[in-house]
């Protein structure tokens, strides 16, 4: 089960299938702007020009308060998913550095010749010189 938990997360964390949430999600936010445009100022302002129907000053003041706050709901919607995002890279980033730590610790240093060696090595594959156990 663990295993299949963690094919999943590596699944579902990739940076391709990421990158299409986030497209998927801004594309629903957005959505939201161009209707507003669309409903609240296009469509009016062609009746209006078109003599379909008449306006007044309130109408035309409405536009601006309901583009506005979709637009505001727009930045806050990408705000959190940024936020949401950049928390879920550092958590990988977190896994990937122990990862790192775990390989850089797997060899030393010959006293000898100073090539790089793996820890386990009991003499040096370059030099071959005998090394102490500590």
């Amino acid at each position: 089960m663990k295993k299949f938990i963690e094919e999943f997360k590596a699944f579902a964390l990739r940076g391709n299938m990421m990158d299409m949430a986030v497209g998927v999600i801004i594309g629903g936010g957005f959505t939201g702007i161009v209707t507003s445009l669309t409903d609240n100022g296009i469509n009016p302002l062609l009746n209006f020009i078109t003599g379909a129907e008449t306006y007044t000053l309130q109408n035309i003041a409405g536009f601006g308060s309901k583009f506005i706050s979709d637009f505001v709901n727009f930045l806050i919607l990408a705000f959190v998913l940024f936020c949401l995002l950049k928390g879920i890279n550092k958590l990988m980033s977190l896994g990937q550095k122990k990862e790192e730590a775990v390989e850089k610790i797997s060899t030393k240093v010959c006293p000898f010749c100073l090539s790089e060696i793996p820890l386990e090595a009991t003499r040096c594959a370059h030099c071959t010189s005998v090394l102490e156990e500590k």
